[in-house]
């Protein structure tokens, strides 16, 4: 083929991503960067912006050299949801490093917010979203402390950030200010009441735009043309989009850092223990938001991280592709059991301050059981959020995508929990559906639905135990979560 191409970024926790697609989302070529998370404290997770920056524009320098001179008729980005930082209006300078999503830093200050934070944002006072860092990085980092003296702070997502540096906007959307608990539930700007219980200015945040529209360009020296930005979002939206869920009552699991369920719904629906979220939104009047499109969302903050943690910190295999190898070597895991917070415990129980727990430990556990109790903690955890979300949405199917999903013993576990098939999207979901995104953006597209229409065939995983079978190992591992609670820190030390 000849014609135009699409361009889908990816920045996520681990790495950036960039993939090119024909004009019916067929691949072109895909490049990728890792960008290194550090852990400086305990509860601490950050990432320089800068190496971001680096890989970004590395990976879409080289997926513009594999397009050989074609045009780019749409550009769309995506990024890392919740992580935050601050910059120098003036430099472009950061003024801080990435606080990323699953960062903890702050949580003992949320017990000060006032319980309207909940009631307008329709989130929980948790450290997983973005309110908490900024009022952070304002009480707490002196060079943030300068700027605002100065006038020259910026407080915002990673994509404010990228697309200051790269296209000289200072802009978010609104499915990324629907993450922050500075949006309330239905807005479309920045609410005063919650930028006053966070202490947080106006002035300091990016403009709230569509996901997708006429968004500018992209730049740099090292590509040869600017790229025409046609879509901004939250990554796990984009893999929404990516993985064909476009329409309500439809359900997706991306398998990465963490895993996040979402689920497209015809509004806002609160549901207990999940996170009512926009899933994006078109082009209104004036540069703001159109009729947004709604999802809930709840989100395993562990899985790919433990799977890293266990295999290179520990040393139990060479690298987690490795281990979930490993996992299939065995056909159960000996009675070991795995509570997966190494970074708390996110929906539907929320408890910030969890710790990761292994049990059942034995004379005959091997690496390969350990490794197996690992991928049924991740499975475990995705059927608590999608069980959760019944009370809403009808869960038939799920489709799933991400790094994780090529292990075939992960897949089957997951299966077999949830009782369902799982639908396999292609594992670029998410640069996939920012390059959607950015072909509707750019009118390539009638819509959405029309765009995810092209997205053509997936693979079927079905469930293989008996519904005894399943309720039974659900039962299992209800029980040992309620009994895992009792072995965290703030239990013991009383």
């Amino acid at each position: 083929m000849s014609g135009p191409l699409l361009l889908g970024i990816d920045e996520g926790t681990t790495a950036v991503k960039a993939g090119l697609f024909e004009l019916d989302l067929t691949p072109v070529a895909l490049a990728r960067r890792t960008v290194p998370v550090e852990h400086p404290r305990d509860g601490w997770v950050e990432q320089d912006p800068e190496l971001i920056l680096e890989g970004l524009v590395e990976t879409v320098a080289e997926v513009l050299e594999a397009a050989g001179g074609r045009e780019i008729l749409a550009a769309g980005l995506d990024h890392q949801g919740e992580s935050v930082l601050a910059w120098d209006a003036g430099s472009g300078r950061a003024l801080s490093p990435v606080i990323v999503w699953q960062d903890k830093r702050h949580e003992s200050s949320l017990a000060a917010l006032p319980a309207l934070v909940e009631e307008l944002s329709g989130l929980p006072r948790d450290p997983y979203f973005s309110a908490g860092k900024l009022a952070w990085l304002l009480a707490e980092n002196r060079a943030v402390a300068a700027a605002r003296t100065a006038g020259t702070l910026r407080l915002g997502t990673v994509d404010a950030f990228l697309l200051a540096r790269l296209g000289g906007r200072f802009a978010t959307d609104l499915s990324t200010a629907s993450r922050t608990q500075l949006l309330a539930l239905g807005g479309e700007d920045w609410d005063e009441r919650l930028l006053e219980c966070f202490g947080i200015g106006r002035a300091l945040l990016p403009s709230i735009g569509p996901s997708y529209g006429k968004l500018g360009e992209l730049a740099h020296p090292s590509w040869p043309v600017p790229l025409p930005l046609r879509a901004q979002l939250v990554d796990q939206q984009a893999a929404l989009a990516g993985s064909g869920a476009v329409s309500p009552g439809q359900v997706k699991a991306t398998y990465g850092t963490g895993v996040f369920v979402l689920a497209r719904t015809r509004g806002p629906k609160p549901c207990p223990g999940l996170l009512p979220t926009v899933a994006w939104a078109g082009p209104g009047h004036g540069g703001s938001p159109g009729a947004p499109a709604h999802a809930l969302d709840g989100g395993v903050f562990t899985a790919g991280a433990l799977l890293e943690w266990l295999s290179g910190d520990l040393g139990l295999a060479g690298d987690p592709a490795a281990l979930a190898a490993l996992a299939g070597e065995v056909a159960d895991s000996a009675g070991v059991t795995v509570l997966p917070a190494l970074s708390g415990l996110g929906s539907p129980w929320w408890r910030p301050e969890a710790r990761g727990v292994i049990a059942g430990l034995h004379g005959g556990v091997r690496p390969a059981h350990i490794a197996r109790g690992a991928l049924e903690a991740i499975a475990h955890r995705v059927a608590d959020i999608v069980e959760a979300m019944a009370p809403a949405v009808a869960v038939s199917a799920l489709r799933v995508d991400g790094g994780l999903t090529n292990d075939p013993t992960l897949l089957q576990i997951q299966a077999d929990l949830l009782g369902i098939p799982l639908t396999v999207s292609r594992p670029d979901a998410t640069a996939l559906g920012a390059a959607l995104l950015a072909g509707v953006g750019a009118e390539a597209f009638p819509s959405v639905e029309q765009g995810a229409a092209l997205l053509g065939g997936r693979r079927t995983v079905e469930p293989r135990l008996s519904d005894a079978e399943r309720l039974a190992a659900r039962g299992r591992w209800r029980e040992f979560v309620a009994l895992a609670g009792s072995l965290q820190p703030a239990m013991l030390a009383s």
